[in-house]
Formats: structure tokens, sequence, C-alpha cells
């Protein structure tokens, strides 16, 4: 028996637990992982295919290796894919000029090939990912709850209800009325230009469902009939001023011409 104690208490045995404990995780994950598919090689090749579309698009002002050059481009290590969905897909890269800030107009690649430009950039270092369509869907956030959100966070610059407003410096917030869905959530996960970043740490997954839900709704129409420039109660409070006015100096004109 004290032989047997001995041989289970070997300064080796701790050692050895761990490896055994080491190759019985190892093993897990490998099953648990996916196995290697077709999907994973045209992943690949997706990779392969941004990497020579970058090269010939963007390489000139961001750097062969994305890495960006001082007081030309930034870098894009890092950005992920949803950022360059973001920027390639609503067209305002690659810029058309110089300026405060990078001009929307329409996409100069197809999806498929701004897919693969994402997925090298992707590629390159962490990042937000693009959002699934369950994500982006409207139809299951909630109108209500998006609004207090967004007249907290963004109505700022955006106005009440998304129409865009002015900012410094030769810059603007845009309207977000015909902004698609999916460029609304990317746009809050990545922060471009002068918009602040609002990770699911600030505003959640759900939460910024709610928000495409809400701008989904003024979108729809205006449920008071004209929308006087679509900023809220500032354009609201000037036309009630220069109606009453108007009926004001009306009146005044009618008594004075009743009166002489």
């Amino acid at each position: 028996m004290h032989a047997l104690a001995r041989r289970r208490h070997h300064k080796a045995a701790p050692m050895l637990l761990v490896l055994v404990l080491l190759a019985l995780i190892t093993g897990i994950a490998a099953m648990a992982a996916p196995s290697a598919t077709a999907a994973d090689a045209a992943s690949a090749d997706d990779v392969a295919a941004g990497e020579a579309l970058f090269a010939a698009n963007c390489a000139s002002c961001h750097g062969l290796d994305a890495q960006g050059q001082d007081g030309v481009a930034p870098s894009l290590v890092g950005v992920g894919a949803a950022a360059v969905d973001f920027q390639v897909g609503t067209g305002r890269m690659p810029m058309q000029a110089s300026g405060p800030q990078a001009m929307a107009k329409p996409a100069q690649f197809d999806q498929d090939e701004i897919n693969q430009l994402a997925a090298w950039v992707a590629s390159l270092g962490a990042g937000p990912a693009i959002p699934t369509a369950e994500q982006v869907d409207g139809s299951l956030g909630d109108a209500a709850a998006g609004m207090e959100v967004f007249r907290t966070n963004c109505a700022m610059c955006h106005g009440s209800i998304g129409g865009g407003g002015a900012l410094t410096q030769g810059k603007f917030a845009p309207s977000l009325l015909e902004t698609t869905p999916t460029h609304i959530y990317e746009a809050m996960l990545t922060g471009p230009q002068s918009m602040p970043v609002f990770n699911d740490a600030n505003i959640t997954p759900e939460n910024k469902r709610n928000v495409i839900a809400y701008l989904e709704a003024q979108d729809a129409g205006s449920p008071g009939g004209l929308s006087l420039g679509a900023i809220g109660p500032v354009s609201e409070g000037l036309w009630a001023w220069l109606v009453l006015l108007g009926l004001i100096i009306g009146a005044t004109v009618w008594v004075g011409a009743r009166s002489s």
C-alpha cells in the first residue's frame, strides 16, 4: 500500500494530468469546430479577390497593406467588414474628391465585390462584422423604444426624425430616410466620419433594430400631413407663428379698412 501511495503521488503526476486535460480540451474543441467545407474555400477565394480589388482601387491612398498614410487616409486594420460595407456600399469610398467629408454617391462596385473587399479587410484584424438580416429587420423592432434611443443619441445631429442637419466646418449629418437598414446599423456600429461609435455596450443590438424600426416609421410618411422640412418642432412653430402673424396683419388691415 505504501508503494502504491508513492506511485500515486509521483512528482510527475501533476504534469501528466495537465497534459491529459489539455489533450481532452483540444479534442473537444476540434469536434465542436465546424469542419472545412466548400464555403471555407470560397471565403479564401473572396479574401484573395478582395486583396486584388483593394490593390487596384484603394491602395493608392490606404497603402498596399491598408496601413494608411498620414494626412491622406486612415489605416483600415481592425475596422472590420461592416465599415467597408458601409463606406463602399454607400459610394463614399472611393472618394470622388477631397472635401470636409466623403459624399454619398452611387456605389462603384457591385455587392459581390464589396463583400470581397470586406472579407480581405476583415482578415487583417478583428472588427465589427456585417449585420445579419434579422439584426436589421425593422419589423421585429419596437418603433416607440427606437424613438427614445434615437432622440437621446442621434436627433441632435440628424434631426428629430432623421431628416439630416448641418454641422460645423462644412460638414453635415445626412438624411437617414433613404438609407438602407443595413447601412444604418453599420453606421451606428462603426461611427463613420463625424459620427461617434455606438458599440453594443452603448446601444444594444436590440435597440439598434428599434432605431431602424423608428426610422422606417418616419419614412412611411408624416401622420400629421405635411412634413414641414422634417426638422421637428422648429418648423412647426415657425409655420404657426407665420400663419398667426398673417391672420393678425389681415385682421388689422380689415379693421382699418372698415373704420375709414
